[in-house]
């Protein structure tokens, strides 16, 4: 039997029907009469049909879907007059984060294709982000500050099936990235909640263990790679589902293998090196390397996608800096699937990362109760964006350093020491 998404493109309509679920009452724990908040491409209508039924069977209060197209987003490159590449919705953002601020919910469904911009003018989509970024970051800062329950799913698009799977047909390699994204959202088993339940488990005695050894910084050593990444004073690891500041149990990434915490902005030395491609914004950004001075980027390369890759870290002060440190074994399902997804959802959860960017508050001791200006005094970075990039592999290894310079073993060869 097979679901029929707008193409008629095969994804199994029962493993659907249990990420909509799971979506709603793992990744949100949607509470009675709370709004929602979903974004989503449009060829993703299926599963957000499905999402928004089990809503309303969970009690919500309205549900609001917005949705993306790709040949509309394509049509403003072709046609759009240059002077619009520097606006925005701001209007639109404003209202979600009146909705965030009201206490709605907020779910996104990615799935566009990654490389939908690649052959646009890197200037105009440099200058479309930008304005975007200072638009959406009133909403951004009620999501990324944990004001509310939030969460991202994924859906297979065809244009980014093909991208993962090149040599199959449309339908195939449609049927195929329905599977690993099924997969490694844990909905292919007899009880996914609990199957979450028992990950989320594991998740928090990681943290559990990372928080007990109070670290004061995290030393990577691997090919390419020799980095000192500080961490921030009070700073607090999470992994798996997360309380918000609303009182609401969450899991904000579906999938998630990752330990994180926050980097002292002020406090990272030494090089480091990517290990998977960064999918940002249509296009295709490759061995990264960046050398840190001070905790900011000095030098950064690419072999592909540079000068994108330094449009972005000139977005402002923060954007040269890190929001995020996460620590991932290298046996993860996703690692383990072979698969190269060119979405960070996913491929960060087969390898330690990096964000450059903006922090999340909720990564400090009492970071509720704090306010911005004691979250950058504490080390927290603060800028438009939030962009993570993956520097684990098997031949990484990874020591925490006490305050008083003690080494302990964290990973060796990508794995849990």
């Amino acid at each position: 039997m097979t679901f029929a998404s707008p193409n008629h493109h095969p994804v199994d309509p029962a493993k659907l029907e249990k990420l909509a679920e799971v979506a709603v009452k793992v990744g949100l724990q949607l509470q009675k009469g709370q709004d929602l908040v979903i974004t989503a491409p449009v060829v993703a209508m299926p599963l957000v049909r499905l999402i928004t039924r089990e809503a309303y069977k969970s009690g919500a209060g309205l549900v609001t879907a917005f949705y993306s197209d790709e040949e509309t987003t394509l049509a403003r490159y072709e046609y759009g007059h240059d002077e619009s590449f520097d606006r925005a919705s701001s209007w639109l953002y404003e209202g979600m984060a009146k909705a965030y601020a009201n206490n709605a919910a907020r779910l996104a469904i990615s799935g566009d294709n990654p490389m939908l911009l690649s052959g646009q003018d890197p200037a105009k989509v440099a200058r479309a982000n930008r304005a975007n970024s200072a638009a959406y970051k009133p909403a951004l800062e009620k999501i990324s500050n944990f004001d509310i329950n939030w969460n991202i799913v994924s859906y297979p698009n065809p244009s980014w099936a093909k991208l993962v799977f090149p040599d199959d047909p449309e339908a195939i390699a449609v049927a195929k990235l329905a599977k690993a994204i099924f997969a490694a959202s844990r909905v292919d088993v007899p009880d996914p909640i609990g199957a979450w339940t028992e990950h989320n488990a594991n998740l928090h005695k990681r943290s559990a263990w990372m928080n007990g050894q109070r670290f004061a910084a995290l030393h990577f050593r691997g090919p390419g790679t020799d980095v000192k990444i500080g961490l921030a004073d009070g700073h607090e690891w999470h992994g798996g589902a997360s309380v918000a500041k609303n009182g609401i149990t969450c899991n904000p990434n579906i999938p998630t293998e990752e330990v994180f915490t926050t980097p002292h902005a002020l406090r990272v030395e030494g090089y480091v090196s990517s290990t998977k491609p960064l999918s940002h914004q249509g296009t295709l950004i490759d061995n990264i390397q960046v050398r840190f001075e001070g905790g900011r980027i000095v030098e950064a390369k690419a072999s592909r996608g540079e000068e994108v890759l330094n449009k972005v870290l000139d977005t402002d002060e923060g954007a040269r800096r890190l929001g995020e440190v996460a620590l991932v074994p290298h046996s993860s399902p996703i690692s383990a699937s072979g698969i190269l997804f060119y979405n960070t959802l996913f491929d960060e959860n087969a390898s330690c990362h990096i964000a450059l960017g903006q922090c999340y508050s909720k990564c400090f001791i009492d970071g509720a109760t704090l306010s911005q200006e004691q979250i950058k005094a504490q080390g927290g970075n603060s800028s438009l964006i939030h962009i993570d990039w993956m520097i684990g592999s098997d031949k990484v290894d990874i020591d925490g350093i006490k305050p008083d310079g003690e080494r302990i073993p964290v990973m060796r060869k990508g794995e849990w020491a």
